[in-house]
Formats: structure tokens, sequence, C-alpha cells
């Protein structure tokens, strides 16, 4: 509910606190008092599109402040939690317009911008006239106003929640099919690649393993040929052990006829030769141990070789070789189970969609019992406007799929019999629209409404027992929502519970214009001028009282 509007140095008001109440609230004036200023500040600190030049003349400045009262489950409360913005059981909106016209909000002393005034005013206010641009003339809002109406909430949870389940199914056979299209077309790579991994099956670290063992094997060779050396250096025949021998044999030949003087040398040979065939007896253990098969360095090499090219041919490291083989086998078997599992998510798209179809099968049954509804109690309404020959009708007619069903929704009007239907704004005259309005509101309000209704002049073009008949409809909203009216019709502003008077004044050549509560007395005043003009007579005192008693 809106509680208060505080405007200063706002067009031609230079300060202005109103406070309002629950019930119907009646603004009147006369032409050019300045009502429509009251709701151009409004909508000014609501972030609506109005005038560019809002700031009074002579002002540095103009502010609007407008507090509401926020009941604990009031969909503001979201939309402040979405901002960030404290939030609490009053709302305080604040929005200052400079003379270059910089403006600046404050939702709750803070610093908030255009779109969070907007998304606020959405389920703040409510404005309706007959140039209605922003409720009931909204095409693209039929479809949510009538399912309001018929209380569908359950019907469409439900069919939002199969949406949800049908697009979860449709993404996740989309991808499936996008992954096995991938798959396929690299199938021949695949099976290709597993088979040369699984006949060369490489290990991790296999490769350093063969480096070092082949390392080992190429320094043995080496080694071996060096000791070869040596040990047909030292051997028999030409070597050092031959040829010991031959001159230990010449020495000992020689040693009895020298009286001694070779037997250290004959015993110093010995002792060599037996030493030498120590050595040679080690040499040759040595030589059968390191001795090297061809075969199997080669073997060793051609393996680390293999290891290392197929490394190089899928650019990986050769420790990662065995990890990509499993997980090209992992692709391969994703492959060869894609059809199967290709048809287990077919089939649950398939559920999901016709999950789907049912949910939105039965909110478009709802929906056409509402419409019916909703085109009776329309029926019912309209005649008591005088609008007895003209007709409503809610059109539902197939849409693309989507979370709230599969229908679009209109409402149209024919204003005589036989004329052709179409929308509100294009076939109803603007006497006309004001009143289809009014009944459609009527219908459609149910229960305690958060938002506050503002009626513009929707009485306009209508008098005597057609405007009773508006006053009444709009008391009747009145008791599940706050709503302002602006009016001319006596007889709408004597159904007010509270009424004020907007008043113009000239004071030192500075027109300014202001707005005055009124009691019982001047309110029978006010109405009396309503009905006779500027001069009030006590004929037109009767009537308004007569207005008033209802």
């Amino acid at each position: 509910m809106l509680r208060s509007l505080d405007i200063r140095d706002m067009l031609i008001i230079d300060r202005l606190e109103l406070s309002f109440q629950p019930g119907l609230n009646v603004l009147t004036g006369e032409t050019g008092a300045g009502k429509s200023i009251l709701l151009d500040a409004l909508g000014f600190v609501l972030g609506w599109r109005g005038r560019a030049e809002l700031v009074r003349v002579g002002a540095a400045q103009g502010e609007v402040v407008a507090v509401f009262e926020l009941p604990p489950h009031h969909p503001a409360h979201a939309v402040l939690q979405e901002a960030g913005l404290p939030a609490g059981d009053e709302l305080i909106l604040r929005r200052v317009n400079t003379r270059e016209g910089r403006k600046t909000a404050w939702v709750n002393d803070r610093r908030a911008g255009g779109e969070v005034l907007r998304a606020l005013s959405d389920c703040l206010v409510e404005l309706h006239g007959q140039q209605d641009d922003r409720g009931l003339l909204n095409p693209r809002a039929h479809r949510a106003l009538l399912d309001a109406f018929g209380d569908h909430d359950a019907a469409l949870a439900a069919t939002r929640i199969a949406w949800r389940a049908r697009a979860a199914a449709d993404k996740a056979l989309a991808e499936a099919e996008t992954r096995l299209a991938a798959l396929r077309a690299e199938e021949d790579f695949l099976r290709h690649a597993v088979g040369e991994l699984d006949r060369l099956a490489p290990e991790a670290g296999e490769e350093a393993v063969l480096d070092a063992r082949r390392r080992e094997m190429q320094a043995a060779d080496r080694v071996r040929e060096d000791i070869a050396r040596a040990h047909a250096a030292l051997g028999h025949g030409e070597g050092a052990e031959g040829r010991m021998g031959d001159a230990l044999c010449w020495l000992e030949g020689a040693a009895d006829g020298t009286a001694g003087r070779l037997d250290e040398a004959v015993a110093a040979l010995g002792r060599a030769l037996a030493e030498l065939g120590e050595a040679t007896d080690a040499i040759e253990t040595c030589l059968e141990a390191i001795e090297v098969d061809p075969g199997a360095l080669e073997a060793t090499e051609e393996r680390l070789f293999a290891i290392r090219a197929m490394a190089r041919k899928h650019g990986v490291l050769s420790d990662d070789l065995s990890a990509l083989a499993d997980d090209l086998h992992a692709r391969l078997d994703a492959l060869d189970a894609g059809a199967h599992d290709l048809a287990d998510l077919q089939k649950a798209r398939a559920d999901a969609d016709a999950a789907y179809l049912d949910a939105a099968q039965a909110l478009s049954a709802a929906r056409r019992d509402a419409a019916l509804r909703l085109d009776a109690a329309m029926a019912g309404e309209l005649a008591p406007l005088k609008m007895e020959r003209a007709s409503f009708a809610t059109r539902i007619l197939p849409a693309e799929p989507g979370p709230d069903g599969m229908d679009a929704v209109a409402f149209t009007v024919a204003t005589n019999p036989g004329a052709p239907a179409g929308p509100l704004d294009k076939i109803a005259s603007g006497g006309e629209l004001s009143r289809f309005l009014l009944a459609l509101k009527v219908c459609l309000a149910r229960g305690a409404s958060p938002l506050t209704l503002i009626f513009d002049e929707i009485d306009r073009g209508v008098g005597g027992a057609t405007a009773d008949a508006v006053g009444r409809r709009l008391a009747q909203l009145a008791t599940s929502a706050q709503v302002l009216v602006v009016t001319h019709s006596p007889q709408v502003a004597a159904r007010g519970a509270h009424h004020w008077r907007v008043e113009k004044q000239v004071s030192d050549g500075v027109t300014l214009s202001t707005v005055i509560p009124l009691d019982l007395a001047a309110r029978v005043d006010e109405i009396a001028r309503m009905l006779s003009g500027d001069t009030i007579t006590d004929e037109a005192r009767a009537a308004a009282r007569t207005l008033l008693a209802g």
C-alpha cells in the first residue's frame, strides 16, 4: 500500500505531503489544477518514463519520496533481496532530478538504478487509464491474467516442471548425439590406434628401463673387447704366459751350469707364471659373464625405438602411452555402447515430451474453462456499465510450446452485435475502453491485491447511471486493494472513502499546485461543484449529499 507521497520542487509543486489510506482514495479538481502532476511525480519515483522537464522553475533540483507498506510475503521483498537492498515492513523510495537532468535514486537509503525501481514498480503499482499500456492492454500479459483468474498455479507449476525435464532430456540427447557423431567420425582412427597400442602394450616407465638396459649392453660390448685383448696378451702362444713359459724352460735348462745363480730367477718366474695363470682364469670368467647376445641388444633397441616412435606419433610422452591406450579404449567402448545409450536417451526424451504434452494439455483445458467463466463474468459486468450490447471474448490460440504451455491468450471485444471482434485498444472508443478495462479489472481481482491500483480519469466520457456503476465497481475493487482514482465524475468521487481536492493558486506571479484533504462538509461542496460548476447551489449540495449517502 502507498502510505505517503512527498513532492518537492516538481513542475508547479513546491512542497506537498500526501498521506494515503486503504480503500478508495479519490483525487478531484478542475481541469489543469495539477492532478496529473501527482501521477507524474509518482511515476518519476517509480522509474517510469515520463516528462523530460520535471524540476520546478527556479529550483536547483526536484525530489519525490514515496513510502509503501510491505506485508511479509509481498513480492517486492524478492526484488529487494535479489538487488542486495535492505528490506522490512516499510519501503522508502527517493529520487532526485537536477536542473541539468541528472537523476539519482535511493531505495531504503541505498543507491539504486532505474531497473530496480521499475522492477519494484511492477509489484507495487498498476496504472490504468484510457491510454493504458502497462496493464490490461498489453497482449503479452493476457495469458498471465487469465491464469491468475483461473487459479492455475498448480497446473502452471506442473507444466513448468515438465518443460524443464523435457529441456533436460533434449539437452542430454543432443549432447549424446554430438559425442557419438564425433566418435563415429574418428572410428577408423580409434580402432587402428587401439590395435597398435594393444600390440605394443607399452607400460609406464618402460622407456627408462629399456634405455638403461641398452646402454648397459652397449657398454659391456666395448669392455669385452678390451678384456679379450688383455686375455690374448696374457695367453699361451704369443702371449705373456707363453713367452714366460719359454723363458722358464730355457733358464731351467741353463741353471745346472750356473752354480745356482739362476735359482732365484727360476723361482720368481714360477711364481709369476702362477699369478699370471690366476689372472688369466679371472679374465676368462669375466669374459664369460659379460658376453652380450647381439639379438638381445637388437630386440631391446627395437622395442625402445618403437615406444618412442609411438609417443611421437600421438604427441605424448612415452610414459603416457599406457594412459592414452586406456582413454582410446574408453572412447571405443563408448562408441560401441553409443547406439544402446542413444536408444535409452531417445526413450527418456519421448517420455519427457509425453509428460510435458499431458501437463500442457491439462493447462490448456483449464484455460479454456477459465476463459468461459471470465467471458460470463465480463458479460455480467458490462450490462450495469451500459454496455449490454457489447461482448467480450477470451481467445485461446495455439502457440509455440514453452514453460507456460502451448497457448496464446488475447482479450477481444466487439462493441455492437454482429461487429467483428478485435483487440481492446483497437476496437473500443475512449469511454468504452475505460469501462471495458474497469470491468475486466473487477473480474480479475482475486483476494487481497499486493498492488496499489491507480485509475486516471478512467470514467471520462460517461455520466449518470453509468458513472455511478463505475464508482460502485471501483469501490468494490477497493475492498481488496488500495485504489487511487483521478476523476471528474461526481458519482465516482462520492464513492471514495478518502477525498482530496487538487487546486492551482497564483501567488506573486508564481503558479503553484496544492492538494487539500476534504472533510465531509468540504466533500459536499466539492461534489456540488462537480455537479453544477462554479456556482454551487443548494440543489447541488442536496444532490451531493444524496450521492454521498449512496
